[in-house]
């Protein structure tokens, strides 16, 4: 017994072993039979010795560079403690457990930032008999984000939008030198090739305060972005986002709840119309698909189930200008009339302020609701702001053609985070799926030409012609509108513009 507790403070028996016969205290041993109180008291008095432990020692890294990275000196038995010492940098003044750089003749690492379109398109394709592969991001999966609004009102499942990351690429469960790790980034050291990240736990809302680093030889960044609030007073704290799982799982907690709530005795005709109007911001896509959604939910569902209020419940579309501007105009007429005759009511207007119960529109008027999501188009991360990097118009993180950040070696960007920068006299790309889909698709196959060529180690790819550029062709837009109806909008890839009207079949 006494054995077991004195293992559980972080040493194994056979170090106890050990340190008994380098030492030659018979006296541990004798105590142990005693009583557990007298043996722990002998441990207490030798606490001084276990300092000089041999099987503890400090390892010198030194030896084991694959090129000029510093690593950090850790213990063999190494504790996720901060060790503080004095130095300039801001990352230096705190050591860290970290995954040392790679050896030479081992395979290069490749560190991936993000589990968004771009960072699993990438992860997918990468060739793991030349790649190691480390993914950091605070969540395990992929979600489908065309999808999730279908998630708020039963129509899907929410299994059935996310992909684990481990199933996207194997090797990450697999195989013993590559890793996912549950975290977000909170800095990159390009200089000397590491990634400084904190444990994450709620979806990457909080932080457990245990940091690490992370050694690399190329970096991808596809970090993704945030949804956009123009600095709007009450909209984070009262308003809900459509981009991940949880928060489709929040709005349909919401909107549920509201719908029971309505039915108590004692409910006022004014409280009641409150909690069941449904408010949308944002005439995208999104915010398109998520009303088409709803209005559906209201014909099928709300009547039936909830027929004592199914009278009250409405949704209200608040965009300031035209709902799905970047479609055709014939689309756009089309989509309104839809939205319209299924019970969704269009309001012009522009939010400037958001209060618990209702919404204050710069006119001064006053929209009550019981459920607001908010879908306005998104920017940059605070992360992306905070790096030390150039940046495209917009605040993106600035590439080349080639997806390179360029003031930098051995990183790439993609995604809704990445941007070209203006010398290329390439525009900026849309915030879209298939961009990010397309830029992953193409990063892996330079990657895999790369590592083929022996130029996966860090600094080891200046003399490798790259090939081609990055070049995006748009293959169109879509979004549905309810009702197993959608638009689709291909002016831009040569094809003329049709209406699909036929009922989608989802597997």
């Amino acid at each position: 017994m006494a054995l077991a507790r004195f293992s559980r403070s972080g040493l194994r028996r056979s170090i106890i072993q050990n340190y008994a016969a380098e030492r030659n205290v018979g006296r541990l041993e004798a105590s142990a039979h005693e009583s557990p109180s007298a043996y722990l008291g002998s441990i207490a008095t030798g606490a001084d010795d276990l300092l000089y432990l041999p099987t503890t020692r400090k390892v010198d890294y030194s030896s084991l560079w694959s090129r000029g990275i510093r690593t950090t000196p850790q213990l063999q038995f190494a504790q996720a403690q901060r060790v503080l010492e004095d130095s300039d940098s801001e990352y230096e003044s705190t050591r860290y457990p970290t995954l040392e750089a790679t050896r030479p003749g081992e395979k290069p690492r490749v560190a991936v930032i993000g589990s968004g379109w771009a960072a699993c398109r990438f992860l997918k394709g990468i060739d793991t008999n030349i790649y190691d592969v480390v993914c950091i991001s605070p969540r395990n999966h992929m979600v489908f984000t065309p999808l999730l609004a279908s998630t708020c009102v039963g129509t899907l499942e929410f299994r059935s939008v996310a992909e684990p990351v481990s199933q996207i690429q194997k090797a990450l469960a697999k195989d013993p030198n590559s890793y996912f790790f549950l975290a977000s980034c909170k800095g990159i050291d390009t200089d000397k090739h590491e990634v400084f990240c904190e444990a994450a736990l709620d979806g990457g809302q909080q932080n457990n305060g245990y940091q690490f680093k992370v050694a690399y030889d190329k970096l991808v960044i596809a970090t993704g972005a945030e949804p956009l609030t123009f600095g709007i007073k009450g909209v984070q704290e009262n308003a809900f986002f459509l981009r991940e799982v949880n928060h489709a799982q929040e709005i349909r907690k919401r909107l549920l709840m509201n719908l029971m709530l309505s039915q108590n005795p004692g409910i006022t005709e004014e409280e009641k119309e409150r909690l069941l109007h449904c408010v949308v911001i944002g005439g995208g896509p999104t915010g398109v698909e998520f009303s088409g959604e709803l209005s559906d939910f209201i014909m099928r569902d709300v009547r039936e189930r909830y027929a004592h209020v199914k009278n009250y419940i409405r949704v209200t579309l608040i965009e300031a200008n035209e709902i799905l501007s970047s479609f055709d105009v014939g689309l756009r007429q089309y989509a309104t009339k839809h939205l319209t005759k299924y019970g969704v009511r269009l309001v012009r207007g522009v939010v400037k302020e958001v209060h618990p119960e209702k919404i204050v529109l710069s006119d001064g008027s006053d929209v009550p609701y019981g459920l607001l999501v908010w879908s306005t188009g998104v920017g940059p991360s605070e992360f992306v702001k905070s790096m030390h990097l150039p940046k495209s118009p917009g605040g993106r993180i600035g590439i080349d053609e080639w997806l390179r950040v360029p003031s930098v070696e051995d990183v790439f960007a993609l995604g809704d985070c990445a941007g070209f920068l203006e010398q290329t006299g390439k525009p900026v790309l849309p915030a879209l799926a298939q961009v990010a889909e397309r830029e992953g698709k193409y990063l892996v196959a330079l990657f895999n030409k790369i590592g083929k060529e022996s130029g996966g180690k860090a600094l080891c790819m200046k003399d490798i012609p790259l090939g081609e550029p990055f070049v995006y062709k748009h293959l169109g837009s879509m979004a549905s509108v309810g009702r197993y109806k959608a638009l689709v909008d291909l002016a831009q890839s040569k094809v003329p513009s049709i209406f699909l009207r036929s009922m989608f079949l989802l597997t």
